[in-house]
């Protein structure tokens, strides 16, 4: 193996690994209500597609839709998994699935379950979202759902 090989089989790792912790960014930056990470994840010119909770076409919309959402949802906990990624040179495409269970303050606990559509672009050395699209495949109301330990009391808990 040639060194440009080599640097060529490193940079699809470390992109890969970049991609990655995006996808997990993203996650964590809900469930902790993280301006700050979710901003990082994000190009300014990006879109975040999220049918039924939002959708917003450039960064400080999606930082908006989310402090909304963090308003009315102040109670999340994603889990990602199966992530696909392709990369090609500085662009790169993926879908992951999703698991997220929410505390709305209208609605009570809910499941939500589907897939995450994904763009990524490297753009002076750093990767990050250009588009993420929700597929969802269920909402579900957990009728009677009330947790019964842990740091997060619900309203439910709390009267």
């Amino acid at each position: 193996m040639n060194t440009e090989q080599l640097l060529a089989r490193l940079d699809a790792l470390e992109s890969r690994a970049a991609i990655e912790t995006l996808i997990s960014a993203y996650a964590n930056a809900f469930d902790r209500l993280d301006r700050a990470l979710l901003q990082s994840i994000w190009h300014a010119d990006s879109s975040l597609d999220l049918p039924g909770f939002g959708s917003a076409s450039n960064r400080d919309d999606i930082l908006l839709m989310a402090e909304n959402s963090w308003r009315q949802m102040p109670h999340m906990h994603h889990w990602m998994a199966n992530p696909l990624i392709r990369i090609d040179g500085d662009s790169a495409t993926g879908t992951v699935a999703a698991d997220c269970v929410f505390y709305d303050v209208e609605k009570g606990p809910v499941q939500v379950s589907g897939l995450y559509h994904d763009t990524f672009e490297r753009r002076a050395g750093k990767w990050a979202f250009t588009s993420r699209h929700f597929e969802l495949h269920y909402l579900t109301p957990l009728k009677d759902w009330v947790p019964v330990a842990g740091n997060e009391p619900f309203a439910s808990q709390q009267a």
